[in-house]
């Protein structure tokens, strides 16, 4: 499908924010690739691949930890060693398979040369989300790149992400501070965003944790070349 030009003046937002695992990027693969090294060196089974699709909101922490719990656990010090050693593999093998979307090149730029600003909101460490969209020739569209570790941690010690609003809020601020409307596929996007006061899509096509249609979001998209259409309409 050939996605048409528009005018600023026809587009109700200034900017637009993604989320980046399934929405931008078909990540899962490497994911998946990470999560079984880390349990083969603990001495655990390997997961399906496909499984980790169904953990990839939450980061990669939480995708370690229910493999390992649903095989029995192990005490925190040697998890917080295994995630680590999860992470350097990740960290040298983040874009064996994963790809881009279909038509995720093409919005990009149809966005920027509309003047359009972008921001990439994502769970994952900011160092692997840029290293990734650098690899495939795409960050260069986005004025920012927001990691689950980007704006720190918490009183609780826990890193500032979604679903909190701060990320979306650090995004909207990244990009001019005018009107964002953000698209993601999962509950922490939806809920992220609800929190920011600012419309979200969601991306039936990604890792959905819930029905699509039961996200929550203004609107559903099923492939990317309907987000143009899909903002416009909001």
């Amino acid at each position: 499908m050939i996605i048409h030009a528009f005018h600023m003046s026809d587009f109700p937002f200034d900017a637009v924010g993604f989320d980046l695992d399934g929405t931008l990027l078909d990540t899962f693969r490497d994911l998946g690739a990470a999560v079984n090294h880390a349990l083969e060196l603990g001495g655990f089974d390997p997961v399906p691949v496909g499984s980790s699709k169904d953990l990839i909101g939450g980061g990669a922490k939480i995708m370690l930890a229910q493999a390992v719990e649903k095989q029995g656990g192990m005490p925190e010090d040697d998890f917080r060693a295994l995630y680590k050693q999860m992470l350097a593999y990740y960290s040298a093998n983040n874009a064996v398979h994963t790809v881009a979307y279909p038509y995720a090149g093409e919005v990009l730029d149809e966005l920027r040369k509309s003047g359009i600003k972008m921001a990439v909101v994502t769970n994952k460490f900011e160092e692997f989300a840029r290293d990734i969209l650098t690899q495939l020739d795409l960050v260069h569209y986005f004025e920012t790149v927001i990691g689950g570790n980007s704006l720190g941690k918490n009183s609780e010690g826990r890193f500032i992400a979604k679903p909190a609003p701060d990320p979306v809020l650090a995004a909207q601020e990244a990009c001019g501070g005018g009107r964002l409307a953000f698209v993601g596929d999962s509950t922490y996007d939806v809920t992220a965003a609800r929190g920011a006061g600012v419309p979200v899509i969601a991306a039936a096509y990604g890792y959905c944790d819930k029905l699509p249609h039961e996200l929550g979001a203004d609107a559903v998209i099923d492939s990317l070349d309907r987000l143009i259409p899909a903002l416009k309409a909001l």
